[in-house]
């Protein structure tokens, strides 16, 4: 062997070719082979030999040609046999790609074939020999002519047939990643591309997880030829069905198929993160592929899943693509966030799509989740997306730079969801990455210091949450705070009470926080700015109400409570009760010097002295002494002085300026909170223990000072006379005079001392009688002087039930009006006869619980004690609720005719009030608690021991129809709309709490509808609430497109039809609509149909975006031609049903004006859907074949030939401006009544063309679609004649014969008649 091998080589070195040719012909196959092979083996030598068999093999000779083939066919196998050194297989390979171009086309065609037989056998085991194959593929490419089966194809073509044939067959999973990296190198059309592509991400599925990733990283260097979004889709798809495999397992566990073998999360997340990398990267060097992948998520934002959202955040940080991916995320949320709500708020939909929609905000909140696997690249921008969503959701300045920084409502919006979602992708940050954690409370206290003109309670409240959630984490970050306490005193106020609510637990355990933040309110004590010091004065505070004082009473009503098991756990040992009280005295003393300021800065004090005194009672004798010793101030002590305050000094002047010095009234109530509460604890105190006797000898001696002077002051109140304050009926009240302002400011005080005293009283008289006569003493004064603002304000007796705003605690308001109502103790009856016998006493109890409910409602926090304590609050509504519902149900409003004499509102309809209020402040702040909120009621058998939440909620409804019943079951005189109003208005909110698949649901759709063909009020108020409540309902239990039509029927009926000469079917499917309610009913008609379109340009718009997605397949097509879609059936008939009731609508006499314009807007609207309908089936047309449906063939006609012509004649009547019900003095009246209306809707023409260019677009889209699918859908269509000029008949000749009447009138007086003879003969 060794002497051959020497041999060839001696030959192969000789100048002559021929010996060597001699030579090795002479060598059988055999032999040859045998020798490369071990030749290759020893790897000496090898590439000598090869050389050497190429020179002694001649390609143009068929012998030389036949032993290159052999040596092609022995070295491939021989390569991937794993016996040779890697360094002399590569140097194999790379001698035979230099020789492969010498092959003639009969062997490059057998080497193909070689090669995928090897693939297709399994036998590729290192891929050294696939490097070889691409050469062999252009060789092939380069040849003319190739013997394919029984005839010849090109070389191109025979390439094509080699590639489909090795992409149809099978690949064994090891050498998946190799064929790829090969075919980098092989030139493919776009379709050999695709296959390929097609190909390896089959083999996705087959591959171990760990190959993934490599795989992943040549396909994205193979994309730069082409087939990107097919890629990205691809690689997407793929980890979302791994992701969807996993929330399967996590829901299901032991019960899924366990021959399927699960991936462990961990490593899928690891994963995911190597491929995102790559992917990034492949980005960052193919901008093209960035661009296809924005594109692709553009299309199908419904395909989003946390991987695609975790690789749109990483692709981000390339700067040229954030702009682009933020909007994109904006306007994925907004959509799918609007989707849900339209999906939840309507039956029609969840029929259609029982499946529902996909959740984005848990899409987004799992990407965060999954971020914990090292997906660095990911983080930052999961903080971007959280701000982002944030400053672009987050709530807006309202008009002149004002802010709303109340009590947040829940989160109902889509815009407030996205907000919501961004705080919550924060949060999640937060307590996941260290990284970003100093970043992310960076920028949260950068936007609060910033963002003064906007409001900023998100940020306050996303704050909160990372203090209360993780504070030990925060105070790594302590400096981050400490600085931000430096601008306390230029924030606004609002900014700085929530700020410093948040970070009360940080103050507990951070001695440098609390020293850096006290330091900073010392200085806004005195700052020069008015909020600075009022927010001194609110930091004072909190730290008063958090440092709890050693020996302080428990107390269980106390509000804003703190507590953190990290907290609890690391507290200081300094930080003890003890410890607490000198610094809790020494800031008290700091808030003394308030006491000489401004009126606000002493108002936030005596609001909060409550509030600290109940979480510190030990601090009782300091806060009690400071009231008392100010409002000493203004007390006088001589007994025979009337009155018994001085209100000189509670004002001051600059120049001629009156202000506010002192807010008296707010000092008293301070003082009677305080006193009455410290009463009630000492009693409880003293009944489980004694207490030390010279603390309980002191505070007994201010206590009782304290009651004598508060005795005098009422007595010598009811005493005191409008004139001794200066406020009888001849004081100026004028707010332009200095003298009316002072008088003004007396009046308020005086007010409001008037209040406090009737709640200290009415507490500490315990129910007797001669201490509830003073009460009513008080109050007539208080009503007296109520009644002389009102006078003096203009407002006159109509205006009686409002009152001013009340200094009354909710607490108290709470007992008193169940005292009035409900109180049936023998031993109080007598006292409590005093007060009801009082009607205006009762009447005004009545007016301030509303006036709470409804702060409530508005801003979620009451004025006075407990106000800001949300469990206090719930409490007190419920106790009102029961009052409020057992007042309206049990005295009838029949005895109440008194207060409608006099023009304002019945005590039926005040407690009415109070329930709508207290319902919505429950929906809007308590949504959770409405069952309980329910369940404190105790007032009528038919509720006892309710089965189930459902039956409970219904029997409460049930209550209200009976007397919405009762209401609409009397005359017309004694019919009250307002009260009727009012119980629509509560059954809207309660039904919405039913569920709507119960039977209890359905029971009150049926009851509203048999309400509304029942009732014949011509009342249009109550007409709108009826119809309001029972399209809501209705809604949610099927579309209501028949409702509509029945609806536009009756109208038509009652209103008449813009011909004259058309004599209308009477109809009345609901009595509910009359003639004075028709136009009210066409208004609230057109609204609903503005939501049917909604539903239906929403139903169209995902069926485009499931074709886009997904082209449809030929099965498909067929399948469509013979059936139709569900969702494309329900879009039609629809359609069908709200053309119908349109065309009724269209023809109806309406009033010109709003109606009218809103009716041609609607028009507009619903073409431009048919338009975006056709567009659909122009698009369906295209990509498959198939005849149209019939219903939509139906739906062209009823639009086209029914619909459009009468679009356009009533475009003539609203141009034309015409009147068309009732006789000749009807029309002169209404001529004129129109007149502005007419003048109103000419002056708005856009609404006009608009319908009118939206009817042409229809029909010309319907042009195209029928030449698309064949079918002649324009015989349906008739020609426009609107834009034509056009002549009017039948008011030509009212003209002329107006003109002649005018004629021959003059004629007879100047006997002249030849031309009035001439224009009778024009007029013919």
């Amino acid at each position: 062997m060794k002497a051959e091998m020497e041999r060839i080589i001696s030959l192969s070195n000789g100048d002559s070719s021929g010996e060597l040719q001699k030579y090795l012909s002479s060598l059988s196959e055999s032999k040859l082979t045998t020798l490369i092979t071990s030749s290759a083996l020893k790897g000496k030598t090898i590439g000598t030999i090869i050389k050497a068999v190429f020179k002694g093999s001649p390609p143009g000779s068929s012998e030389g040609s036949k032993r290159r083939l052999l040596l092609y066919q022995h070295c491939i196998p021989l390569c991937e046999s794993g016996d040779l050194q890697s360094e002399v297989a590569a140097d194999i390979i790379g001698l035979l790609m230099l020789e492969t171009h010498t092959l003639v086309g009969p062997s490059l065609a057998k080497l193909a074939d070689l090669f995928i037989e090897e693939i297709k056998a399994g036998k590729i085991s290192n891929g050294k020999s696939l490097e070889l194959f691409p050469t062999v593929l252009m060789a092939i490419t380069a040849c003319e002519t190739l013997s394919y089966s029984k005839g010849e194809l090109s070389g191109e073509q025979y390439k094509k047939q080699l590639i489909n044939s090795l992409c149809a067959s099978r690949w064994d999973s090891q050498c998946v990643i190799q064929l790829t990296t090969m075919f980098r190198d092989v030139p493919l059309s776009l379709d050999e591309l695709r296959f390929v592509v097609e190909k390896v991400l089959r083999m996705f599925s087959k591959l171990d997880l760990q190959e993934i990733p490599p795989l992943v990283y040549q396909l994205l260097l193979l994309s730069a030829k082409g087939c990107k979004k097919q890629v990205l889709d691809g690689i997407v798809h793929y980890f979302k069905q791994q992701d969807l495999h996993q929330q399967e397992e996590q829901k299901h566990g032991e019960n899924l198929d366990l021959e399927v073998q699960s991936i462990p999360q961990d490593q899928l997340r690891h994963v995911e993160g190597t491929v995102i990398l790559h992917t990034v990267f492949a980005v960052r060097l193919n901008h093209e592929l960035g661009r296809e992948f924005l594109k692709s998520i553009k299309a199908s934002y419904g395909d989003l899943c946390p991987f695609s959202v975790a690789l749109l955040l990483s692709v981000a940080q390339i700067q040229r693509y954030e702009e682009q991916v933020f909007e994109l995320f904006k306007r994925a949320i907004l959509k799918s966030l609007k989707d849900v709500q339209l999906l939840q708020g309507s039956k029609f939909l969840q029929d259609l799509l029982p499946r529902g929609h996909c959740n984005i905000t848990e899409i987004i909140l799992d990407t965060v989740k999954s971020s914990v696997f090292a997906w660095d690249h990911v983080t930052q921008g999961l903080v971007q997306l959280g701000f982002f969503l944030m400053d672009t959701f987050g709530p807006k300045p309202r008009p002149f730079g004002k802010t709303t920084e109340g009590s947040a409502a829940v989160a109902r919006t889509p815009s407030q969801l996205a907000c919501k979602l961004g705080g919550q992708v924060l949060l999640q940050g937060f307590k996941m990455h260290e990284a970003i954690r100093g970043e992310i409370l960076e920028q949260v206290l950068n936007r609060l210091v910033t963002k003064t003109a906007s409001p900023v309670n998100h940020f306050i409240d996303l704050f909160s949450d990372i203090v209360t959630s993780a504070p030990m984490m925060l105070l790594e970050s302590s400096s981050k705070v400490t600085e931000t306490f430096d601008h306390l005193s230029y924030l606004p106020l609002p900014t700085v009470q929530g700020l410093l609510k948040a970070v009360q637990p940080l103050l507990k355990v951070s001695m440098s926080m609390k020293d850096a933040l006290i330091l900073v309110l010392r200085k806004a004590m005195f700052s020069s700015q008015l909020d600075g010091r009022k927010s001194a004065v609110t930091g004072f505070l909190l730290l008063l109400k958090n440092f709890k004082v050693l020996g302080s009473l428990a107390s269980s009503q106390c509000s804003q409570t703190i507590s953190s098991s990290q907290i609890q756990v690391d507290v200081h040992s300094r930080y003890n009760a003890a410890a607490n009280e000198a610094f809790c005295l020494e800031i008290l003393s700091s808030l003394r010097r308030c006491l000489g300021q401004q009126a606000d800065v002493r108002l936030m004090l005596y609001e909060g002295f409550y509030d600290v005194l109940r979480r510190n009672s030990q601090l009782a004798s300091s806060i009690m002494q400071t009231l008392f010793s100010q409002l000493r101030r203004y007390y006088e002590p001589e007994q025979d002085l009337l009155p018994p305050l001085k209100l000189q000094p509670c004002i001051t002047a600059s120049g001629e300026q009156i202000h506010l010095q002192e807010p008296l009234a707010h000092l008293v109530s301070s003082t009677v909170h305080c006193l009455l509460w410290l009463t009630n604890m000492r009693r409880s105190a003293k009944i489980s223990a004694y207490d030390d006797d010279d603390n309980e000898d002191e505070d007994e001696g201010y206590q009782s000072e304290l009651q004598v002077i508060l005795e005098s002051i009422t007595k010598r109140m009811i005493k005191s006379e409008m004139e001794d304050f200066e406020l009888d009926k001849s004081a100026e009240f004028s707010t332009v005079s200095s003298v009316g302002v002072k008088n003004n400011i007396y009046a308020v005080l005086v007010i409001g001392l008037y209040e406090v005293l009737l709640e200290y009283n009415f507490v500490k008289g315990n129910y007797s009688k001669s201490a509830f006569e003073e009460l009513v003493e008080l109050f007539n004064r208080y009503y007296k002087l109520c009644e002389i603002l009102r006078e003096k304000s203009g407002k006159g007796r109509q205006a009686s039930n409002k009152i001013p705003r009340s200094l009354l605690s909710m607490g108290f308001i709470s007992t008193l009006v169940t005292a009035l109502f409900q109180d049936s103790y023998q031993s109080r009856e007598e006292a409590l006869t005093v007060l009801r016998s009082s009607g205006e006493f009762v009447r005004y109890a009545l007016c301030v619980a509303v006036q709470k409910i409804q702060q409530l409602e508005d801003t979620g926090v009451t004025d006075g004690p407990d106000g800001q304590s949300s469990d206090s609050t719930f409490r007190f509504l419920c106790e009102m609720t029961s009052v409020l519902m057992w007042r309206y149900t049990n005295v009838p409003s029949a005895t109440e005719d008194a207060g409608k004499k006099e023009k304002r509102s019945s005590l039926s309809q005040l407690s009415l009030e109070g329930l709508l209020g207290v319902f919505n402040a429950c929906q809007q702040r308590y949504p959770d608690k409405m069952t309980k909120l329910l369940s404190s009621f105790d007032n009528s058998d038919d509720i006892a021991e309710p089965e189930d939440c459902e039956q409970m909620k219904y029997c409460y409804i049930r209550q209200f129809q009976r007397a919405l019943f009762a209401q609409l079951s009397r005359g017309e005189e004694e019919f009250n709309s307002k009260e009727a109003q009012l119980l629509v208005k509560i059954l809207s909110v309660l039904s919405l709490q039913l569920n709507p698949s119960s039977q209890q649901f359905a029971e009150m759709i049926t009851w509203t509808v048999k309400i509304c063909k029942e009732t014949s009020f011509e009342d249009s108020a109550l007409s709108k609430g009826l119809l309001s409540l029972l399209f809501s309902l209705h809604v949610l239990f099927k579309s209501p497109a028949s409702l509509l039509l029945e609806l536009c029927q009756d109208i038509h009926s009652h209103l008449g039809d813009i011909d004259q000469d058309v004599e209308v079917e009477k109809q009345s499917h609901f009595a509910i609509v009359n003639m004075k309610t028709a136009m009210t009913a066409a208004l609230q008609v057109m609204s609903q149909a503005d939501k049917v379109l909604d539903e239906v340009d929403w139903l169209i718009g995902t069926k485009k975006s499931q074709m886009a997605a997904d082209k449809s397949c030929p099965e498909e097509a067929t399948q469509s031609a013979g059936q139709q879609d569900p969702a494309e059936k329900a879009v039609t008939l629809q359609l069908g049903t709200l053309l119908t009731a349109l065309n009724e609508l269209v023809q109806t006499a309406l009033q010109l004006g709003t109606c009218t314009i809103t009716l041609v807007k609607v028009l507009s609207r619903t073409y431009a859907i048919l338009t975006t309908l056709v567009k659909y089936y122009i698009q369906v047309c295209a990509s498959q074949s198939g005849k149209l449906p019939f219903r939509f063939e139906k739906l062209v006609k009823l639009s086209g030939s029914h619909l459009t012509p009468q679009c356009y004649f009533f475009i003539t009547y609203v141009q034309g401006g015409e009147p068309s019900v009732g006789g000749a003095d009807k029309k002169k009246k209404k001529n004129e009544v129109n007149t502005a209306a007419t003048a109103k809707l000419l002056r708005q023409t856009k609404a006009i063309p608009d319908l009118i260019f939206s009817i042409e677009q229809y029909e010309k889209y319907v042009i195209t679609l029928s030449k698309k699918s064949k079918v002649n859908l324009m015989q349906y269509m008739k020609l426009s004649t609107s834009r034509d000029f056009r002549i009017n008949a039948a008011s030509l000749d009212a003209a002329l014969q107006e003109q002649d009447n005018t004629v021959e009138v003059e004629s007879q007086a100047v006997e002249k008649t030849q031309e009035p003879k001439l224009k009778k003969k024009r007029k013919h």
